[in-house]
């Protein structure tokens, strides 16, 4: 009978059947049959699932992310129910006496393994790329979730005469709207970034391919495989990181994007947030940075130009590189004809015309240690958000003539005594800062000596002993005796290791005898010399022990330079600043400079006595270095040490400089005192900051909101025209300006090592060169940079010869080089 009982076997012959069953899957031999040996492929797969489970759930665990650990469990789950899915194949088997249909494929896999270790190696990727997006899509950000790296707000910095030499930060504009993009601005971007942008839903397989094709023909990037969607998305929702994941998430909120957004929102949201070089976000900034105007004003070779940039910003941005940017206008041109959004005759009529750039120059590099500080400055005077302009105090011509002066000083002399740093700051009297070198080489070193270094001021620091005993009563006239002396358990020495006897106080001054300062400082007290210091302006630690009076403390340049202008202002504290006014969008300044606050009026009787101790230093004392020929100059000299340190603070009747020398590392110079280096740059550079102060122009008044002067840069005008541009250094007598070759009249030009050191002066500034009178066709020029002839420059620093018939200024140049032995005449050539 056959039973109606489901788990009972039918008929008689069930022990036969029970008995045989176990032994049905084995061999004569009792080998493993080819469903054992499935039913062991089945167990490693489940077992690899676990696995990859625990794995999967190991990463949730060390990443903290909940999505994973989720994943990690689904998968553990999935192995689990691959196990209870064997058991129960396992169980129908066995109710239907024998391999079922369904384990076929088990069968054929045991009898030949290599079908399963193909299978395994096609599976385990695809697994693993599926975990990949599906992590991907577990953890994707909200769109627009993540606003652009737009950095500080953007300055707009000018110097005291109103020329804008610099910005700083990032100009934003304003957003635009549907109404206010130009057709053949969209158009442009639509061409060069994205051909199938209205055709697509966010990825363009086509477009990627056409892409790949073109950059393998042109032997380079020259076009991308990512849409405007996906530069979208990636610029508001998604960070910088570079990884498979971020390329999958981009996918898929490019897909998310369009479900979301029309084609309009989209393209308007890229151009609004994308960066065009210069420190400009978004398109319309970018016009204003650039052309001066608004993007709803651009023509189409503009438009054309700024679609260029979104590839490469920073290698394109025209104030860097207008021919790249205008080869590349001409690329988009051609992109636009091919996809009929203009025809060839429009493109052609567009190349024709000239896009001329309203733009600051490039920042010069040596003034970055001075915009280092008016940019805090300005922060903290008008902390406002918005982009501002910055009148500032610095005089251009003063600042290009320090940085010359300081270069071609280290290059010659400090390099044969050990000299690796200066600074210089130069003052007016009232404590606007004309000038500021804060090292060698910006660079290579952001750090500014001229305000940040703390060092030994030696002598430097008598000033203040000096001038608290004349108000003491003693005078120029009083005579100390210049013998050993002990004070406590200090034995003050002189530099010479000799005494004098019975010196006046201004001789004593002029020729720096430590002794008498010493004890000046014990008769007068220390207490009252740090007073006057502190009277002064020093805010710089001042230990109250004896050898202070010989500099003991550590000051900055900035600070000892102010305190000697307090002398010559007979005011003290003069507050030294660098802004005269900020002015934002609005009329009415957000910050105007007003007369000081408090100071405190010096003697008159102790004031005229210090500043004939201090003219007594250059005119026969150890400042002698500094002496200028009709000019009244007085300053002091300051030496540390082990010549770790060298200074000279000087005073003419318009304005202090201080200067400092020596190395970052504390290193000792080759005997460099306070007279000989610092007092050279010293006098180097006022004899000739005297001229340029007579001829400086009328400062516009700062407190009006006045448009920002621009400078035109245009393409490469004929050859008889003026040229100017950023040049690229072939030797130091030929340059390359916007393509053309430029050879300095005068000049003959040397390679290597010179030629690298001019390039680094003339990095990013602008140069303007003229026809020289009487040259065929241009051959020679003359070239200007900061309102300097440059062959003099250059041959004044020994960067190059003089050719035979070079004109009389440029043979006064090398001559002057020569006698100081600078550039290649240190080398007995």
């Amino acid at each position: 009978m056959t039973s109606l009982d489901p788990e009972r076997p039918s008929g008689g012959a069930q022990p036969t059947e029970t008995a045989a069953s176990p032994a049905a899957p084995k061999g004569a031999s009792g080998d493993p049959s080819p469903s054992s040996e499935a039913r062991a492929a089945a167990r490693e797969a489940a077992s690899a699932a676990r696995l990859l489970g625990r794995q999967l759930g190991i990463l949730a665990r060390s990443g903290g992310r909940g999505a994973l650990r989720r994943a990690g469990i689904a998968a553990e789950a999935l192995a689990r129910g691959s196990a209870g899915l064997r058991d129960r194949v396992r169980r129908g088997r066995a109710r239907t006496g024998g391999p079922t249909a369904s384990s076929g494929w088990r069968e054929r896999l045991g009898s030949k393994p290599w079908r399963a270790a193909i299978l395994a190696v096609i599976g385990l990727p695809v697994l693993l790329v599926g975990g990949l997006v599906a992590y991907s899509a577990a953890t994707l950000p909200p769109l627009g979730g993540v606003a652009p790296e737009s950095g500080q707000r953007a300055l707009t910095v000018e110097a005291d005469d109103g020329r804008v030499f610099a910005t700083r930060g990032a100009f934003q504009g304003e957003r635009l709207t549907a109404v206010d993009l130009p057709p053949h601005l969209a158009q442009a971007v639509i061409a060069i970034e994205d051909r199938r942008f209205h055709d697509h839903w966010g990825i363009d397989p086509r477009g990627m391919a056409r892409a790949l094709w073109r950059n393998a023909v042109g032997g380079g990037i020259r076009e991308g495989g990512s849409t405007i969607t996906q530069q979208y998305v990636r610029l508001t929702s998604l960070t910088q990181e570079k990884s498979l994941r971020r390329k999958i998430q981009e996918a898929l909120l490019a897909f998310r994007a369009e479900a979301r957004m029309s084609k309009d929102e989209i393209l308007l949201g890229y151009l609004n947030t994308a960066y065009f070089g210069a420190g400009a976000y978004g398109i319309d900034a970018a016009a204003r940075r650039y052309f001066g105007k608004g993007a709803k004003a651009l023509t189409l070779p503009e438009a054309a130009m700024l679609a260029g940039l979104v590839r490469a910003p920073s290698q394109l941005a025209p104030t860097r590189n207008f021919g790249g940017a205008k080869e590349r206008a001409d690329v988009v041109l051609q992109a636009m004809v091919e996809t009929g959004a203009i025809s060839a005759a429009q493109s052609d009529e567009a190349r024709a015309q000239t896009v001329t750039l309203r733009t600051p120059p490039e920042t010069p590099p040596g003034t970055n240690y001075f915009l280092d500080m008016v940019a805090a400055d300005a922060k903290r005077l008008a902390d406002t958000s918005g982009d501002v302009t910055v009148r500032t105090t610095l005089n251009l011509d003063l600042q290009s003539l320090a940085e010359g002066v300081v270069a071609r000083r280290l290059e010659g002399e400090g390099a044969k005594k050990r000299v690796g740093q200066a600074a210089l700051v130069a003052l007016a009297k009232d404590g606007a800062i004309l000038a500021l070198v804060g090292g060698r080489d910006y660079e290579d070193s952001q750090f500014n000596r001229a305000i940040q270094a703390k060092r030994q001021a030696g002598s430097l620091f008598k000033l203040f002993v000096y001038l608290a005993a004349f108000e003491k009563g003693f005078t120029p006239e009083s005579v100390l005796v210049d013998r050993p002396i002990q004070i406590g358990d200090w034995e003050p020495q002189n530099a010479t290791g000799r005494f004098r006897g019975a010196v006046p106080l201004r001789t004593a001054f002029a020729q720096s005898i430590n002794t008498i300062a010493a004890q000046l400082a014990d008769e007068v007290g220390i207490p009252a010399v740090i007073e006057t210091t502190r009277r002064l302006g020093v805010q710089s630690d001042l230990p109250e022990v004896p050898s202070l009076a010989l500099g003991s403390a550590e000051v900055t340049l900035l600070e000892m330079t102010r305190a000697y202008a307090g002398v010559l202002a007979s005011a003290a504290p003069v507050e030294t600043y660098a802004v005269h006014a900020i002015r934002g969008a609005g009329p009415k300044p957000l910050h105007l400079r007003g007369p000081p606050t408090s100071w405190t009026v010096l003697s008159t009787a102790s004031r005229a006595m210090m500043l004939d101790a201090l003219q007594a230093v250059v005119d026969g004392g150890t400042g002698k270095g500094a002496r200028v020929p009709g000019l009244a100059v007085g300053g002091k000299t300051g030496t540390t040490q082990e010549y770790r340190d060298a200074w000279f603070v000087g005073v003419t009747p318009d304005m202090v400089v201080g200067v400092w020398v020596g190395n970052d590392d504390n290193t000792p110079m080759a005997k460099v005192s306070g007279g000989d280096l610092p007092a050279g740059i010293f006098r180097d550079f006022v004899q000739r900051a005297g001229a340029q102060m007579a001829s400086r122009r009328k400062r516009p008044s700062a407190a009006r909101a006045e448009p920002v002067p621009t400078v035109a840069v245009q393409e490469a005008p004929p050859s008889g025209a003026e040229l100017r541009g950023v040049p690229e250094v072939i030797d130091t007598g030929t340059l390359a300006i916007r393509g053309r070759t430029i050879r300095l009249l005068g000049v003959e030009g040397e390679p290597g090592a010179s030629a690298r050191r001019l390039a680094r002066y003339l990095r990013r500034r602008e140069v303007v060169c003229l026809p020289a009178a009487g040259e065929p066709d241009g051959a020679a020029q003359r070239c200007r940079i900061d309102g300097d002839d440059l062959a003099s420059l250059i041959l004044a620093a020994g960067g190059a010869r003089a050719t035979a018939d070079a004109p009389a200024d440029l043979l006064a140049a090398e001559e002057q080089a020569r006698s100081e032995r600078a550039g290649l005449w240190r080398r007995g050539r």
